[in-house]
């Protein structure tokens, strides 16, 4: 089985000496605005990480503004290496404020690397809804029965029903005070008339 020959891509590689070239003239600059030795060959590194950087956080989302502007910071120093590398500067006579540009470019690319990396708190997700149902209230009068007006006539006999929730209040009340639940609070609990809890009381007696 043949294997397929390599096929170099020719924007690939036109990157790779672009590339070559400004690490070259950043490393020249660097050398020539006194930085000797390793830290001449860390200048183009940290420029060329802060200009991947920020083109990460341009493609992966996050603020837009941070990510132009630390582009374009990494971009003029690169592009400005360059131009300055061409013959316009003598590099045997460096102008004060270029040592001092890059005397002090770490500290900024530490800082737009330092925001870049952050990406700010992340947000937590809502929480889930309690879906538990909430036992009734006991201690609420039954919604159920309407309060008869004063005025109204007292049946002769009271409703099976009604007995029947009033002997399950009556019962829940002597489970937790220990005591028979009295008239006023019975009529107050199933929200009837005075006459008509007196004799749902004399049933439950």
């Amino acid at each position: 089985m043949s294997r397929p020959a390599f096929r170099p891509d020719a924007v690939l590689v036109q990157a790779v000496i672009a590339g070559a070239l400004s690490f070259a003239h950043l490393h020249d600059l660097a050398a020539a605005a006194g930085q000797s030795g390793w830290k001449a060959w860390a200048y183009p590194v940290s420029v060329d990480l802060l200009l991947v950087a920020a083109w990460h956080r341009l493609r992966t989302g996050g603020s837009k503004a941070a990510a132009w502007c630390w582009f374009l910071v990494a971009l003029t120093a690169s592009l400005g290496a360059n131009v300055a590398t061409a013959g316009l500067l003598d590099l045997g006579d460096v102008p004060a404020w270029l040592r001092i540009l890059v005397a002090g470019w770490p500290a900024v690319a530490f800082l737009g690397g330092t925001l870049l990396a952050h990406r700010g708190p992340t947000t937590t997700p809502d929480p889930e809804p309690d879906t538990t149902p909430t036992p009734p209230d006991l201690e609420e009068p039954a919604a159920s029965i309407p309060e008869l007006p004063a005025a109204a006539p007292l049946p002769s006999t009271v409703p099976p029903a009604l007995v029947a929730l009033a002997r399950k209040v009556a019962d829940e009340h002597h489970t937790r005070t220990g005591t028979a639940i009295d008239t006023t609070t019975l009529r107050a609990r199933l929200g009837v008339p005075l006459p008509l809890a007196e004799a749902i009381a004399a049933q439950l007696a």
